[in-house]
């Protein structure tokens, strides 16, 4: 059978791709794995003809038999949604926020009456006259899958399409996609960095590191017995680590009493009580809008409850979950770190980054100039500059790659133990609470459904929600 999709020598800039080979023959499923930087996305963008103005794509790339490199765009666009589709890492930006998402469906679909379409992806089609800011994360996703398949296309190309969901949310999209792909009789290429993921819903995969392929093969062998060095780091790091130890606690230091706080019409915050003691490491799970950013919000003093009382009993810090948009783009390294001391000292600032692992001339370089995983390791040396009694983390490693998480917990765990801090955690993964967490308190619609040991609610929960996080995590 004539592949949907052939890749031959596939070269792009100055080894940003190098000699990419990849085929997807009819009603595959392909999965592309690799960290930031590894060259997936660029494939992708590639394959669609989609590349940045300044790169050209050589070597071959043929979609059900039709050469396009080298094609003309108009000619190519004939190709885009009838043939192959892609659907994006982030809905937000994929989406026109001035134009309903019935409108926009409508485009790719090339008719008005798209109900069926919304249907299919198990949208309510009264949603149609929405804008994109109206959705939740996972309804945007739901949009762009409905785009991607309107015109029933031989190929679909989804590029991290769960990587900013929730893992209840991502538990949703892949259960969809999966009945989409082998209802409509689709050829899937699914990129990822999340070996999980890609072990659910892909048999043969291709691993990409430094723009080239360097172990490729079926699935549940290249993760269960991996090659190439590479290959076995990530799935070192994506295996559960080992549960925090449970450690010995004082007094308390943060306390939450029959808290409630709305926005709008929306009750965030639901008559919330609890208690954190010194030492303790806390870990607060839940989906996105359960309430655990405005209770972290309540702990740093940075929101205000419309009822109950918030104590803190002693010096915060907080490290945020994005670190391109919380550090300063004008500040050099040094200044924003200086920033978490009460008194500006360049010589502890020099210690404090030498303690996270970066480089000695950091402090005088900005934020653009670092990966992810470095921008966030500045925040936590911002953070513990001061030397706070109590850290709290607001899904520190949510957009990082396996690897450099892992590095990230690993570092948190340390400084923690060295510090001798109180940690209050935030994340949607119990996986990762349960690494760095003894205790957990589980957040549903405003409320906390469950708190205790990590390990007793890991191994045992009591909650339908609880189970639901548990059961919707991605294993190798």
């Amino acid at each position: 059978m004539t592949p949907v999709l052939e890749v031959k020598d596939l070269r792009v800039g100055e080894g940003l791709l190098d000699g990419i080979h990849l085929t997807v023959h009819p009603g595959e499923r392909v999965g592309l794995i690799g960290e930031s930087g590894s060259g997936k996305s660029m494939t992708a963008l590639s394959i669609m003809g989609l590349l940045p103005r300044g790169l050209a794509a050589e070597g071959s790339v043929k979609i059900a038999g039709r050469e396009t490199v080298g094609l003309p765009d108009r000619r190519m666009r004939t190709l885009r949604g009838q043939v192959v589709s892609m659907v994006f890492q982030e809905p937000m930006t994929a989406l026109d926020p001035l134009m309903t998402v019935g409108r926009q469906v409508a485009e790719a679909a090339g008719r008005t009456d798209v109900g069926d379409l919304f249907t299919q992806v198990a949208l309510d089609p009264a949603r149609m006259n929405a804008y994109p800011h109206e959705l939740s994360g996972g309804q945007r996703q739901r949009v762009l899958i409905a785009m991607a398949l309107a015109n029933e296309p031989d190929l679909l190309i989804c590029d991290e399409p769960t990587t900013a969901l929730d893992v209840t949310v991502q538990d949703q999209i892949l259960d969809l996609l999966d009945d989409l792909v082998d209802r409509l009789g689709v050829s899937l290429l699914f990129i990822t960095h999340d070996l999980g993921v890609i072990n659910r819903m892909c048999r043969r995969v291709l691993v990409m590191s430094a723009g080239q392929v360097v172990e490729e093969g079926e699935t549940r062998q290249v993760l269960t017995a991996p090659v190439h060095p590479y290959t076995q780091r990530l799935v070192a790091a994506s295996l559960p680590g080992a549960p925090a130890k449970v450690r010995g606690v004082g007094t308390p230091v943060l306390t939450l009493e029959n808290v409630t706080r709305r926005y709008g019409t929306t009750l965030a915050l639901d008559h919330v009580s609890l208690v954190v003691r010194r030492g303790e490491r806390l870990g607060v799970v839940g989906g996105s809008g359960s309430g655990k950013t405005t209770l972290l919000r309540q702990f740093a003093g940075l929101d205000v409850p419309d009822a109950g009382t918030v104590t803190v009993d002693a010096g915060v810090q907080v490290v945020f979950q994005d670190p391109q948009s919380s550090l300063n783009p004008r500040l050099r390294i040094g200044r924003s770190v200086a920033e978490g001391m009460r008194r500006p000292d360049q010589v502890r600032v020099a210690e404090v980054l030498a303690e996270v692992g970066l480089p000695e001339d950091t402090a005088g370089r900005f934020p653009h100039q670092f990966s992810g995983g470095q921008r966030q390791r500045i925040s936590i040396a911002r953070a513990v500059a001061g030397k706070p009694e109590i850290l709290l983390a607001d899904e520190p490693v949510s957009a990082l790659d396996v690897s450099v998480r892992a590095q990230v917990l690993d570092l948190l765990d340390r400084l923690v133990d060295e510090y001798g801090l109180t940690l209050v955690f935030i994340s949607h993964d119990l996986s990762v609470v349960r690494q760095v967490c003894s205790t957990v308190a589980v957040m549903h619609q405003g409320r906390i459904v469950e708190h205790g040991p990590t390990e007793q609610v890991w191994a045992n929960p009591q909650h339908e929600y609880t189970r639901s996080l548990l059961a919707a995590i991605p294993r190798l």
